[in-house]
């Protein structure tokens, strides 16, 4: 779906284009010692992943044959707000591989490889999921909390990583294999949830865990029209904000599940009175927190949700 950070991002100017252009004339007039850093760093694939959530699944499947820039990592920042820049569009230019999540969430992407003619191997994580819209809905594009999907990507991207480094495409398919063994405890944790507690109604502020929270069984009593709301941006009308308060008095749900990096007025209120109804909350992010990997990141976020629905 269309997020603010699509419908605010400028175009790239041909002003922005110009500064490119002296960046590469001024990389050109470097130093011998600067070429030879260049050389070492050129051996690596140069990957652009669009929020670090894929920087890191990029790195475990690449290891130290890789070069990964994440744009999108600051964990107090709501990645629906990015404004691409400059710096972005340098790095997209000069990276063999990109990874995008897709469906509306980073648009920025493809406008600035389009502006640039990469010619970079993308892997778009949407399409990799063949997940779309239900009918008469909107699609969840926040596909890295779908395990499944993310054991897809993983293939996608050594397929990727592959190609632009067939000498090592053997090492990247291997690191791939090991990494979707990881995921597997994630999913069986998940289905412990759904065994011990399927059925139940829990609350969101976004639609950012509902993924995770499909496999473990449990019902999203929020109203469409709150989530939706938060998730673009806009102000939530009293008598949903109402409905949606309703639910922690009456003690309709078990849990809120908070999206910690689109807080406002209306989410904390929310928050609130999740707390003063005793429902215990648990709360996600978009991107890697500081100092976690994916797995470690996940892991948390599902041991989380069971032992707030455990209470």
């Amino acid at each position: 779906m269309p997020t603010p950070s699509s419908r605010r991002l400028a175009l790239i100017t041909g002003a922005s284009l110009a500064l490119l252009a002296g960046c590469s004339s001024s990389s050109d007039s470097s130093s011998d010692t600067s070429g030879s850093h260049q050389a070492v760093a050129s051996s690596k694939v140069a990957v652009v992943a669009s929020t670090n959530v894929y920087g890191d699944i990029t790195e475990q499947i690449g290891g130290d044959k890789v070069s990964v820039t994440s744009i999108i990592s600051d964990p107090d920042q709501d990645p629906h707000s990015y404004e691409a820049n400059t710096q972005n569009q340098l790095a997209l230019s000069k990276a063999k591989v990109v990874i995008e999540n897709g469906g509306g969430y980073d648009d920025f992407v493809d406008r600035m490889l389009k502006s640039s003619n990469s010619a970079a191997e993308v892997v778009n994580a949407v399409k990799v999921s063949g997940k779309t819209a239900p009918k008469g809905g909107e699609l969840n594009e926040h596909v890295w909390y779908d395990f499944p999907t993310v054991a897809k990507v993983t293939d996608s991207i050594a397929a990727a990583l592959g190609k632009a480094d067939p000498g090592a495409a053997a090492i990247f398919t291997k690191n791939a294999e090991a990494f979707k063994a990881k995921l597997k405890p994630l999913e069986a944790k998940e289905a412990q949830i759904k065994k011990e507690h399927g059925g139940e109604g829990v609350a969101i502020t976004e639609p950012v865990p509902l993924y995770m929270l499909d496999a473990s069984g449990l019902v999203d009593k929020t109203p469409a029209a709150f989530s939706e709301a938060i998730e673009e941006g806009d102000d939530v009308s009293p008598k949903v904000l109402q409905a949606t308060l309703a639910l922690f008095s009456a003690k309709q749900v078990e849990a809120l599940v908070y999206n910690a990096q689109t807080s406002g007025p209306q989410t904390e209120k929310s928050e609130a009175a999740a707390k003063a109804a005793g429902i215990p909350v648990v709360r996600v992010t978009e991107t890697l927190p500081e100092g976690k990997d994916y797995l470690g990141w996940m892991t948390g976020n599902v041991d989380a949700l069971a032992g707030a629905l455990d209470k």
